[in-house]
């Protein structure tokens, strides 16, 4: 095609076809050019039907009249709207700088698409069947719109900037030859991007992208059998809230953030493969609720040095893989007790949160074995973090029993001397965190030897030098390792009764060394 005056004027060219030249008419009236034949199956682009010539059109004419097309009639805005209508060769925008507005629903592309480094106002590509897009630094004043869209070689958006809006909502994207279905690595979204109910085969990747209001996944279905992750987004910047929930399946595509009501049907958010958002920044919430994993041995939900507000985790309970939530920085942390993996499969070293806002019932044993099942080889660290957390919500018995069972964990990594030692301060005095216990010990232990020793012959070791006998005082003053009763050391004891006041003073230190030791640390902690 060569431009001549008529194209200047404005008129279509001569070697335009019917479809084409209907095309170019509409783009100066700023109409919708639709080409659907009515039947709903045969107008469907992605079920392999075959459109014939009066619906397809050259991706050259439009691109032709993208970048310098005619001007617009009198009193009319120049736009592509297009319907229904089969577009042949590459559609290659790159580097271009595209005014008009572009709307394009129900089409069919036969090769790729091709945006890198294109400028656009907005563009909307609804229920389109492409084999690629290519879009990397692409750029947009207004929305991006895939809704619906099925790209079946992958889609690319490497350091794109979206101005307001990315939707992606059901759309069905495969993997391109890499692995990748959607790769966004460095994308840039002014507002939301939003991919409810979307499809994924392959590895979407977020490095590094920065989220303007929320990322919404709900219901989402993500799925990558042929690598390790599903989602790959590790230092993603989302000013408001992750979501990873439900959608309601009768949710219009083009609407997105809006909660299901009740009775509506539901699609959950579901992954099947590793997902990584290591060290993301999130404004307000990371939101798991009812969000359901299924990972290999190798795979993990990887939380690690995560900053957020408040992660809620409410999904299902993992199948296999691990939970890392290393060094993660929380303030309120909303979960529920079956939400969390089994021992060897939750890595919380270094996380740090401040509330505990749990969902239905969570007892404090299995918030024990919370923090057990994170910590197969003793750390301290987790406890002592739950501790501090009780203690500040004024749960101070609640975090005593905390730090008993940090005790009792760390006894069984000792050698048998230790544990031994272990047992004696648990038996006594609870580690410290119940001194009660050793007033009991004592006063046990007092009474039964005042028993014993008031039925023992005691003959004066000096005679007339002696206070009187009081079998009570004796044995107390056998008990108190420190205090001077004014008993021992004036009566002759032998035989068994020799070796019971032996046995009775040994039982005295031991307690006190207990209770000193278990003061000591309590002392330190508070």
């Amino acid at each position: 095609m060569t431009e001549g005056a008529g194209v200047r004027d404005g008129d279509p060219p001569d070697d335009l076809t019917a479809a084409e030249t209907g095309m170019w008419q509409a783009f100066r009236n700023g109409s919708t050019y639709d080409l659907r034949s009515g039947d709903a199956a045969v107008d469907d682009p992605h079920s392999g039907h075959p459109w014939g010539p009066e619906r397809t059109v050259r991706a050259r004419v439009v691109c032709w009249l993208l970048l310098d097309g005619p001007p617009a009639l009198a009193g009319r805005v120049s736009a592509l709207k297009l319907v229904g209508v089969q577009i042949v060769d590459s559609l290659d925008l790159s580097g271009g700088t595209v005014v008009p507005y572009v709307e394009l629903k129900g089409c069919r592309f036969e090769q790729e698409v091709r945006l890198p480094e294109a400028r656009f106002t907005t563009v909307r590509m609804l229920d389109c069947s492409l084999p690629r897009l290519e879009a990397a630094r692409v750029h947009t004043e207004g929305d991006l719109h895939l809704a619906r869209c099925r790209i079946h070689n992958g889609l690319r958006l490497t350091d794109a900037h979206i101005g307001t809006d990315l939707l992606l909502n059901r759309a069905v994207v495969y993997r391109d030859r890499r692995g990748r279905s959607i790769t966004g690595d460095g994308l840039t979204v002014g507002q939301d991007l939003q991919a409810e109910l979307l499809e994924s085969h392959g590895e979407v990747s977020l490095r590094g992208a920065t989220i303007g209001v929320s990322l919404s996944l709900r219901g989402a279905r993500l799925a990558n059998q042929y690598g390790r992750l599903a989602l790959n987004a590790p230092q993603l910047t989302v000013e408001r809230t992750l979501y990873l929930t439900p959608a309601g399946l009768s949710t219009p595509y083009y609407s997105s953030g809006i909660t299901p009501a009740q009775g509506t049907r539901v699609q959950r958010f579901s992954c099947r493969g590793g997902i990584r958002l290591d060290d993301g920044r999130f404004g307000d919430a990371v939101d798991l609720e009812h969000a359901r994993f299924v990972f290999t041995d190798e795979q993990e939900l990887s939380l690690r040095r995560v900053q957020v507000p408040e992660l809620r985790f409410l999904g299902e309970r993992p199948e296999g893989g691990r939970v890392v939530l290393s060094g993660a920085r929380v303030v309120n942390l909303m979960d529920r007790a079956d939400s969390w993996p089994g021992p060897g499969n939750l890595q919380m070293g270094g996380f740090s949160y401040e509330n505990l806002v749990p969902r239905g019932p969570f007892p404090l044993a299995r918030r024990l074995n919370w923090v057990a099942a994170a910590t197969a080889e003793y750390n301290p660290e987790p406890y002592e973090r739950l501790a501090a957390v009780l203690r500040s919500g004024g749960e101070d018995e609640d975090a005593r029993e905390v730090l008993l069972a940090k005790q009792r964990h760390r006894r069984e990594n000792l050698p048998f001397a230790g544990k031994l030692w272990g047992y004696t301060q648990d038996w006594t005095v609870g580690y410290g965190y119940r001194p009660g216990r050793a007033a009991v010990w004592m006063a046990v232990l007092w009474a039964a030897t005042s028993l014993a020793f008031s039925r023992a012959p005691h003959p004066p070791i000096k005679g007339g030098e002696h206070p009187s006998w009081n079998a009570s005082l004796f044995a107390l003053d056998l008990l108190l390792p420190v205090i001077d009763l004014g008993q021992v050391g004036y009566w002759r004891l032998q035989g068994l009764w020799q070796w019971l006041a032996a046995v009775v003073i040994m039982a005295g230190w031991i307690l006190a060394t207990a209770v000193a030791a278990g003061a000591t640390r309590l002392l330190t902690r508070q």
